[in-house]
């Protein structure tokens, strides 16, 4: 304990002196979803004309921040040796002026605990802070969905007068926020009265293979209206990131048809809401980052909108959702309800609390035959894949812990790609 006290004195001491000497624009992206992929579009359309350095994965913590900070792209873990390097790179850093260091910083602040956001804001205090969504995620940890808002918050209410407050018009408890800082604040979202508002929203099918690829949707800021396609992108929910990452480019002086532009260029992150072909020309919606009530509710909305073939079915491949404390209960339920207002032809559950969305469905007037639960991913991969058949669309998400990921890899038609196209393929996952 002592030995990590001192670690996380370090890496806070040396990233507040790099900072200090470089001065780098500071963007700062919390809430309880949708925070790295905001990021990455953040930082593919400050890339069109700014040298910008973002977080590697989900490194968002009093430690993953600081390696952000430094330019390390892989956390040493135990290794001495590995964290000998981190220290040396920082030294390096500080002693000799780096031509590359970047312009702008697009750091991802994850809260697990009260006080989380307040210690890494004083590690880098932001030019702009973006509030994604407050939801019910980590509830274990903060008992109450307005001790989840209080932390968020100050990701804005730290911010400067020059600064700017980016906020999801969409999410109501986001929007109750806009008192708390003094920045400039603007707004982005679905609904009527953001300030750059998406519209006209399509999926747009590919005329060959008849599989989504991509969203089609127009973007209104100021009177102006400017056409968007993000290819490879299914998932409606996905756009507010790119909204998000517009209003951050407009801060910087970007215009809409450059964001636009560069948006064109990404691809959606592994584990999120990415479409993978599989066994038996079925195809997987594979949203298996992590899950949370909120997200699990979009992804399931995204299974019914995507038009299928003659025949072809709805899977609905679900894990336990972790970290909600007194809410597991009643979240769980509630996405079982909506599996079968949507009229999802199967569910298969995965964990314990996930018991309770498969008795949920049920209740609902779902037929029970066409819903099973499994008690690990493995069990539910082999199920899945002896069940489907051709032209049906799987939905598999949960929370990291559930590893929903091996049912992926289970019924993904090239499992060689599992590297580059899944979560969590690394050594360390890999053994666990």
């Amino acid at each position: 304990m002592i030995l990590k006290t001192i670690l996380h004195w370090k890496l806070r001491a040396l990233s507040r002196l790099i900072i200090k000497k470089y001065h780098p624009d500071i963007v700062g992206i919390t809430g309880s979803v949708g925070k790295t992929s905001t990021k990455e579009s953040a930082a593919a359309i400050l890339r069109s004309r700014f040298s910008v350095r973002a977080s590697v994965k989900n490194y968002n913590n009093e430690i993953g921040l600081p390696l952000a900070i430094i330019g390390i792209d892989k956390t040493p873990g135990r290794s001495f040796f590995g964290w000998i390097k981190v220290f040396f790179a920082a030294g390096k850093l500080l002693l000799k002026k780096d031509k590359n260091f970047p312009e702008i910083l697009v750091l991802e602040m994850g809260a697990d605990k009260p006080g989380d956001i307040s210690y890494l804001t004083k590690i880098a205090p932001c030019n702009v802070g973006v509030l994604t969504f407050i939801s019910h995620a980590h509830t274990e940890f903060f008992k109450t969905i307005k001790k989840i808002a209080q932390e968020k918050k100050q990701i804005i209410s730290h911010l400067n007068n020059d600064g700017l407050a980016v906020l999801n018009f969409d999410n109501e408890m986001v929007m109750q926020q806009t008192t708390a800082t003094k920045a400039e604040v603007i707004t982005y979202g679905l609904k009527e009265g953001a300030d750059l508002q998406a519209t006209d929203i399509n999926i747009i099918y590919d005329e060959e293979t008849g599989w989504p690829k991509g969203l089609n949707f127009k973007i209104n800021y100021k009177g102006s209206v400017v056409p968007a396609f993000l290819p490879g992108f299914i998932a409606e929910h996905l756009i507010s990131s790119a909204l998000a990452g517009l209003c951050i480019g407009i801060y910087f002086g970007l215009n809409l048809v450059e964001g636009v532009e560069a948006l064109k260029k990404q691809k959606p992150l592994p584990g999120h809401m990415c479409l993978i072909p599989g066994i038996k020309n079925t195809f997987i919606i594979d949203d298996t980052y992590n899950s949370s009530p909120a997200p699990t509710e979009s992804a399931i909305n995204t299974l019914k909108q995507i038009t299928l073939k003659p025949g072809a079915r709805r899977y609905a491949v679900l894990g336990d959702m972790l970290e909600l404390g007194p809410e597991t209960e009643n979240s769980h339920r509630a996405i079982g309800f909506k599996v079968a207002e949507m009229g999802i032809d199967f569910l298969v559950t995965v964990g314990e609390a996930s018991k309770g969305t498969a008795a949920a469905a049920i209740e609902a007037g779902m037929d029970r035959d066409h819903i099973a639960s499994f008690a690990n991913s493995t069990e539910a991969g082999k199920f899945i894949q002896e069940k489907i058949q051709t032209n049906d669309l799987i939905l598999v998400k949960g929370s990291q812990g559930v590893r929903m990921e091996k049912i992926v890899k289970e019924i993904m038609a090239e499992p060689l790609d599992a590297p580059t196209l899944l979560v969590r393929q690394d050594g360390n996952w890999l053994q666990s």
